[in-house]
């Protein structure tokens, strides 16, 4: 029982399923959930004092304000990894330890600064994927550890983890009665 609680604190909406179906419409969806992410982040976070942006949203996890500040960092490099699996062929993308990046000074800085972050990053991550055709959807990209990808199931791995951050938050105010 408590190995399913500590799984549903980390996973709130479920782990990300790699062998999603991705239809237009689908697609459609995902791009949507990218685009309403800023606005859902920034509303997560709404009012909350700096004790509760510094309370992690799980044991042994993130805090608050770690979590507004690793989905910026993770955000800026799906741009920098879809803007190469467009330009190049096949292209290896560099993993990071956003553990560690989680760790570094700027980890602590007021979360507005990732808000604003997100908002030019999305801006721009958008006017990208509208511009994209199908075949672009289907170029590919390779994860030193998870192996080859397409554009279209990395923008469904994106979309998930807009939700699943976002509710790591709202999960947590939920359960304090934030």
């Amino acid at each position: 029982m408590a190995e399913a609680v500590s799984k549903g604190l980390r996973f709130p909406i479920g782990e990300f399923d790699k062998n999603v179906e991705v239809s237009p419409e689908i697609r459609a969806e995902f791009i949507q959930t990218i685009k309403d992410l800023p606005e859902k982040m920034a509303n997560a976070i709404a009012d909350l004092s700096e004790e509760q942006l510094d309370t992690p949203y799980r044991p042994e996890g993130w805090t608050v304000r770690q979590t507004v500040h690793h989905v910026a960092d993770s955000h800026i490099n799906s741009l920098c990894r879809f803007k190469l699996a467009l330009t190049e062929e096949n292209p290896t993308i560099r993993p990071y330890f956003e553990d560690r990046w989680a760790e570094l000074a700027d980890s602590r800085l007021p979360v507005n600064v990732s808000l604003k972050l997100l908002e030019a990053i999305h801006l721009r991550w958008i006017s990208l994927l509208e511009s994209m055709t199908d075949e672009d959807f289907k170029k590919t990209l390779i994860h030193p550890d998870s192996g080859e990808w397409t554009v279209e199931k990395f923008l469904a791995l994106y979309a998930w983890h807009s939700r699943h951050h976002t509710a790591h938050i709202t999960h947590l105010r939920e359960r304090n009665g934030w």
